[in-house]
C-alpha cells in the first residue's frame, strides 16, 4: 500500500488515498496519469525516517504538483512569501524575531 494524490487539470491536489500501486496503474480510481505517489514521511525534501524523500512534501488537498520540480507545493500563505527551491515550502520575506509571531501582509512585518 502507498499514498497517492489525485491532481486535476491544473495540477492541484483534489484527493489523497492509500491504495495498491497496481490498482492506480490499472485505472481503478480513474485516469492513472492523474495520480502521483506521495510519501507520508516526506517533508521539506527530507524523509523523516531516514529513507529516500519523495516529491519534496507529502501532498495535501489544495497543494500543487509541480512537474518540473517533481514536487508537491502547499498553497502560498501570503503573496509576499517566496518559494524555497530546496524544500518547496513558502518562506516569509523576512524571518521572525522569535516564535509565536504573526505575519502582517499589509505592513510586511511580524508582530
Amino acid at each position: 500500500m502507498a499514498h497517492f494524490a489525485q491532481i486535476d487539470e491544473n495540477s492541484v491536489v483534489v484527493n489523497v488515498i492509500v491504495a495498491e500501486p497496481d490498482k492506480i496503474q490499472q485505472g481503478f480510481f480513474g485516469d492513472p496519469n492523474r495520480w502521483k505517489q506521495t510519501s507520508y514521511n516526506t517533508m521539506a525534501g527530507q524523509h523523516l525516517q531516514g529513507g529516500i524523500p519523495l516529491r519534496k512534501n507529502y501532498a495535501g488537498i489544495g497543494y500543487t504538483y509541480d512537474s518540473q520540480r517533481d514536487a508537491f507545493i502547499p498553497p502560498r500563505p501570503f503573496p509576499s512569501w517566496i518559494l524555497d527551491e530546496q524544500t518547496c515550502l513558502w518562506q516569509p520575506p523576512i524571518p521572525p524575531d522569535h516564535a509565536g509571531q504573526t505575519w502582517n501582509e499589509s505592513t510586511l512585518s511580524w508582530s
